[in-house]
């Protein structure tokens, strides 16, 4: 297949300020490279100083909320023709996320990450291996739909990440250093990099935007390879907790930023 044609050679620019090729490597998760989006805390300086305020993480939480739902106007459905017109929200594209990665709210959070981090997205309903192809046409359909794709929907994931990241560095409510994640998978030898599933340890490269388990028993239940490796803070776009609801956390899931990592891989 010539490289035009093949995504798992591509890479796009991004506005992280480490190329994507590194950021997408093994090597980028053994590091403690700081990460952060261009312009995002700049131009709302106002909410990381009201951040700086907050004495512990639920009053962080509910700021980070409360700014949100006023700069981009969450709080309000919009009548139209005798229809409400639902304004495009971060909570929405969450919760899309965890009924079905592979749904339209997956397919938003996968083109954000390609915007923002430059790494392609390996998988929608199908392998994105050759393009163009069907899975491929209907991955750039769903992650342009207006249905989630609306209401500045990447400024406010770019607002979502950020808030992380200086959640975890102000708080640490994961501990220091590199997180100990599980993923449960059934598509471990189409993932597979280097190495050998059956020598358990190996290289697999994940989807752009990947979901991971804090603790093993919660990713058994969602593959027959259970797949244990570190990931790097910098890394985790959510995490059980960081909004002070029960968003994404009833399999204690990190939502995180994929590419290839070394792993060490059990037959459940």
């Amino acid at each position: 297949m010539d490289a035009a044609e093949d995504p798992r050679r591509w890479f796009t620019t991004n506005l992280v300020g480490v190329p994507a090729t590194l950021l997408g490597g093994v090597a980028f998760n053994d590091s403690a490279l700081v990460l952060s989006i261009a312009g995002t805390r700049e131009a709302h300086h106002g909410l990381f100083t009201l951040l700086d305020d907050c004495a512990d993480a639920a009053g962080a939480a509910a700021t980070f909320a409360h700014y949100l739902e006023l700069a981009f106007d969450l709080r309000r459905d919009v009548p139209l023709s005798g229809h409400r017109r639902f304004h495009a929200s971060y909570l929405r594209l969450l919760r899309g996320w965890g009924m079905d990665a592979n749904g339209p709210a997956g397919a938003v959070i996968k083109g954000w990450v390609e915007s923002r981090f430059g790494l392609v997205p390996t998988f929608h309903k199908a392998p994105l291996v050759r393009f163009p192809s069907t899975a491929w046409i209907d991955y750039l359909e769903e992650k342009a739909s207006s249905r989630f794709h609306s209401n500045n929907i990447r400024q406010q994931l770019d607002l979502l990440y950020e808030f992380c990241q200086w959640s975890l560095a102000r708080f640490a409510p994961l501990g220091a250093g590199p997180l100990a994640v599980w993923r449960g998978s059934n598509r471990c030898e189409e993932q597979l990099v280097a190495g050998s599933l059956r020598a358990r340890r190996c290289i697999v490269r994940l989807n752009n935007a990947v979901s991971f388990s804090l603790r093993r028993d919660e990713a058994e239940c969602f593959g027959d390879w259970l797949l244990h490796t570190r990931l790097p803070q910098s890394k985790v776009v959510f995490y059980p907790g960081l909004l002070g609801s029960a968003v994404l956390g009833g399999e204690g899931e990190v939502l995180a930023i994929g590419g290839d990592f070394a792993v060490e891989a059990s037959y459940a």
